[in-house]
């Protein structure tokens, strides 16, 4: 049985991918500081799976810790998702973006080189691309300054995986996300962001449950259909998958490079109006929503061209727009208690 290293294994995306990982065999091994988690979504993952994953407490951004678990563990392959993640933050604290998003990074490599470790799969993002000159986004896309701190840690990540990969042998794949959301069907794991959430779909579910008074739309005079941003918005669980045929794919030795990166979206843009009427379609509920100036960091469109994810990972989306909408109210419903 291969064991898998997830790091941010709590949160959103890692959970449902851990999931995913122990439903298809894999013995999985979770580091996660809590900074953006809860330690129940441990016992969650075994209410799902009848499995409960190994679990650390540890900060990445700490050489010594990082050294330390790779001491003690034998891994056959890591999935990296333990970074900052808010575009808006990063723009007002690029420091800690940096930091932990790079130096966790540059560690986790540094212990597979030394031990010959091989497997690297790296959460990787939309942002990479910036604003588009053409749409929908292929793989092809030439990659442009980034507009946040955030996206930027993305594009050095891929950089220093890339060189990594070139020097020390390894082999990694980068999935570029785009906009992920939704829950698990059991409804047992979700999206809990810690405080303000900073993406759309859980301050939409938090308007709606009355959390939060109003949802914020940022700009309505974007060049699109009705103004504002469009996103390409993937079901959390089509995401894990995509994961576990990425894995599937450098365990089997079916990669074509050392390093390759695959866009993983639906291949639909959404415009933010377009999520708030299907959202109050799909709930019955009505949402109290304003508009206000754009955000800082924030690109018109992006959606994804997924055709070469489809072909070399035979992976495809199959839950809807509707689908996730739908699964992310009923996941808030249930933190009522």
């Amino acid at each position: 049985m291969k064991r898998i290293l997830v790091t941010g294994g709590l949160g959103f995306i890692g959970s449902h991918t851990v999931v995913e990982l122990q439903n298809e065999g894999f013995e999985v091994v979770i580091i996660d500081d809590l900074s953006n988690s809860k330690i129940e979504v441990l016992d969650n993952i075994e209410k799902i799976t009848g499995i409960k994953p190994d679990f650390y407490q540890l900060d990445l951004r700490s050489k010594q810790n990082v050294q330390h678990f790779f001491n003690e563990n034998t891994i056959d392959g890591i999935i990296h998702f333990a970074a900052f993640k808010a575009v808006g933050e990063s723009v007002q604290k690029p420091l800690d973006y940096y930091e932990n998003n790079i130096g966790s990074l540059v560690y986790l490599l540094q212990e597979m080189r030394d031990r010959n470790i091989d497997n690297f799969i790296f959460s990787s993002s939309c942002t990479v691309y910036g604003q588009a000159d053409e749409l929908p986004i292929t793989e092809n896309a030439p990659i442009k300054p980034a507009a946040s701190p955030y996206g930027n840690t993305k594009q050095i990540g891929e950089e220093i995986i890339k060189d990594s990969c070139t020097a020390h042998n390894m082999n990694a794949i980068s999935l570029r996300y785009f906009n992920p959301i939704g829950a698990h069907d059991s409804i047992k794991i979700g999206e809990l962001p810690l405080g303000v959430p900073q993406n759309l779909i859980p301050y939409v579910t938090q308007t709606a449950a009355g959390i939060r008074e109003q949802l914020s739309i940022f700009g309505d005079d974007y060049e699109t259909p009705d103004g504002t941003a469009v996103r390409d918005y993937i079901h959390v669980v089509d995401l894990a998958k995509a994961h576990i045929s990425a894995l599937q794919r450098l365990l089997d030795k079916k990669n074509k490079q050392n390093f390759e990166f695959f866009n993983v979206g639906t291949g639909k843009g959404s415009s933010v109006l377009e999520i708030v009427n299907s959202f109050e379609k799909v709930t019955n509920q009505k949402l109290n929503y304003k508009i206000v100036a754009r955000r800082a960091g924030d690109v018109t469109a992006a959606y994804a061209d997924t055709t070469i994810a489809n072909q070399e990972l035979h992976w495809k989306t199959e839950k809807s727009l509707d689908d996730a909408l739908l699964s992310a109210w009923k996941w808030q419903e249930s933190q009522k208690g």
